[in-house]
C-alpha cells in the first residue's frame, strides 16, 4: 500500500523519549513499575491529547453548528478542523466522507442498519470471517434476521489466516457486502485486504473493513485501498474514548438512509415530512462528542509526527523479540502464527487458566488482556475458552517483554 501522500513531515522516532509523553507509563501498580501490554483493548494517551481536551472544556466549550456567538463558532471551527485532520490521516478524498461515530462498533452498526436496510432482501448474503470481533458479527446477524438475508463465514487455517480460495468461491450474485477485519484483535493477523477488495469489486460487491487494530500499526490510505467503508476508533490510536470514524465513499453514503433522527441530520422538519441534511451531517444526529472529536485530532497530530514505517519497524522488532522469548517458556503455546502479523501475541500456558495468569501478572504490575477478546467463534474454532493476549504499541520496548517473560515464569511456578 502506498504511503499517505498527505502525511505530515516526521520527526525522529525514539520509543524511550515517546514514553515521557504518556503520564500513566510513569506510575506504579501493586508496587511495581507499570508494564502496559493491553494496547489492543485501548492505548494510553499522551499529555498533548489530555491537555487539548482540558483546554476545550476550560476555554472553548459551546454547542456547535447552530450558534452565532463567538464560542459556538470557535468550537465549530475546531470540530470541523479535526474532521479535516482525520481526513488527511486516512487520505479520504472529501471531508464529508468522514463521519464521526462513537467508535468502530458504532460505525459498523451504522452501515449494517443503513446500508442493510436499503440493500438487503430475502436470500441475500453478507460475508464475514471466522476471526471477526463480535462488533463485526452481531450487527450483520441482526440486520440479516430482520431482512431474511444470510451471514456467510470465510474459514481460516490453524495459523489464523483466511482461506482465500474459499473466499473467492463464496462471492456470487447474492453477495451484497463483504465485511472483514483489517487486523485481527485476537491473533494479530494482517489480512490481505487489497486482494479481498479486488476480488469483491470485480463482482461489484462493496467492502467494509474493521480498521480498529490496523490504524495504530500501519499507514492506512482509503483511496489507495479503494475500500468502500472503513471504521476505526480514536482510543486505539492514543485518542479519547467514545469517538471514532466511519469513512464511506460519497456515492454509497448519499444512497443510504439516515441511521438516527434529530439534531443536525435534518434540513427541514414538518409534521407531514422531514427532509435530511447533506453529508456528513445526515449521519450525525444530536449534539456530538465535541471535546473528544477535538482530542481525536490532537491524537492524530501527535501520531502523525512520527514516520509510520519507523513505528512499524519498531513494533515488528518487539513482536519478533517477544515471540522468541515466549517460546523459551515450557508449555507456552502461541495461538495465531500467521506469516503477516501486527504486534499482538495470544498464548496459553499449559496447566493454567488465562484468568489466573493475568491475575498474577497484574500483581507484578503487568497489564495484559485475558478471555475470548470478543471473538468467541474464533475461540470455538481453536477449541479453547480464551487466551492471554499481550498487545504492543509504539511506546513499548524490549524491557516490557523481559518483564512479561519473567512474570510468566513466576506464574507458571505458582500455578502448576
Amino acid at each position: 500500500m502506498k504511503k499517505n501522500s498527505n502525511a505530515r513531515p516526521s520527526i525522529p522516532f525514539d520509543a524511550n523519549k515517546i514514553r515521557q509523553d504518556f503520564p500513566v507509563l510513569g506510575r506504579e501498580v501493586n508496587g511495581h513499575p507499570l508494564v502496559y501490554l493491553d494496547n489492543g483493548a485501548s492505548s494510553q494517551k499522551p499529555r498533548q491529547v489530555i491537555d487539548r481536551v482540558a483546554k476545550y472544556y476550560a476555554e472553548e466549550h459551546a454547542n456547535i453548528h447552530r450558534g452565532v456567538h463567538h464560542l459556538s463558532q470557535e468550537a465549530t471551527q475546531a470540530y470541523e478542523d479535526a474532521r479535516e485532520m482525520v481526513r488527511r490521516f486516512v487520505n479520504a478524498k472529501n471531508s464529508y466522507e468522514v463521519l464521526y461515530t462513537k467508535g468502530t462498533t458504532d460505525g459498523i452498526n451504522l452501515v449494517a442498519s443503513s446500508f442493510g436496510r436499503k440493500n438487503l432482501a430475502p436470500g441475500d448474503e453478507i460475508i464475514i470471517s471466522t476471526m471477526e470481533h463480535h462488533s463485526n458479527i452481531v450487527p450483520w446477524q441482526m440486520i440479516c434476521e430482520l431482512k431474511g438475508a444470510t451471514v456467510k463465514v470465510i474459514p481460516i487455517n490453524q495459523a489464523g489466516e483466511l482461506e482465500m480460495e474459499v473466499f473467492a468461491s463464496m462471492l456470487n450474485e447474492r453477495t451484497r457486502l463483504v465485511a472483514v477485519t483489517h487486523v485481527s484483535n485476537a491473533l494479530g493477523t494482517i489480512n490481505p485486504v487489497e486482494e479481498i477488495i479486488r476480488l469483491s469489486h470485480e463482482q461489484g460487491i462493496p467492502v467494509l473493513l474493521d480498521g480498529a487494530q490496523a490504524v495504530p500499526h500501519m499507514p492506512v490510505d482509503v483511496q489507495a485501498l479503494d475500500v468502500d467503508f472503513y471504521a476505526f476508533s480514536a482510543h486505539k490510536v492514543f485518542g479519547p474514548t467514545g469517538i471514532g470514524i466511519l469513512y464511506g465513499k460519497e456515492a454509497l453514503l448519499n444512497d443510504m438512509p439516515p441511521y438516527q433522527g434529530g439534531g443536525d441530520m435534518i434540513e427541514r422538519v414538518t409534521f407531514e415530512k422531514t427532509t435530511y441534511n447533506v453529508l456528513p451531517h445526515k449521519f450525525e444526529a444530536g449534539t456530538p462528542n465535541i471535546a473528544d472529536g477535538i482530542g481525536f485530532a490532537a491524537a492524530v497530530e501527535y501520531f502523525a509526527r512520527y514516520d509510520a514505517s519507523a513505528i512499524a519497524a519498531h513494533e515488528q522488532d518487539i513482536l519478533h523479540y517477544a515471540t522468541e522469548q515466549l517460546m523459551t517458556i515450557d508449555g507456552l503455546k502461541i495461538i495465531g502464527t500467521a506469516a503477516n502479523k501486527a504486534s499482538v501475541i495470544s498464548f496459553l500456558l499449559a496447566g493454567t487458566h488465562p484468568f489466573d495468569v493475568g491475575t498474577i501478572l497484574d500483581q507484578q504490575g503487568i497489564a495484559v488482556r485475558t478471555g475470548h477478546h470478543c471473538t468467541q467463534p474464533l475461540m470455538d474454532f481453536y477449541g479453547i475458552p480464551g487466551t492471554v493476549r499481550a498487545s504492543f504499541a509504539m511506546y513499548n520496548h524490549r524491557g516490557d517483554v523481559d518483564a512479561l517473560v519473567a512474570g510468566l515464569r513466576k506464574s507458571a511456578s505458582m500455578l502448576r
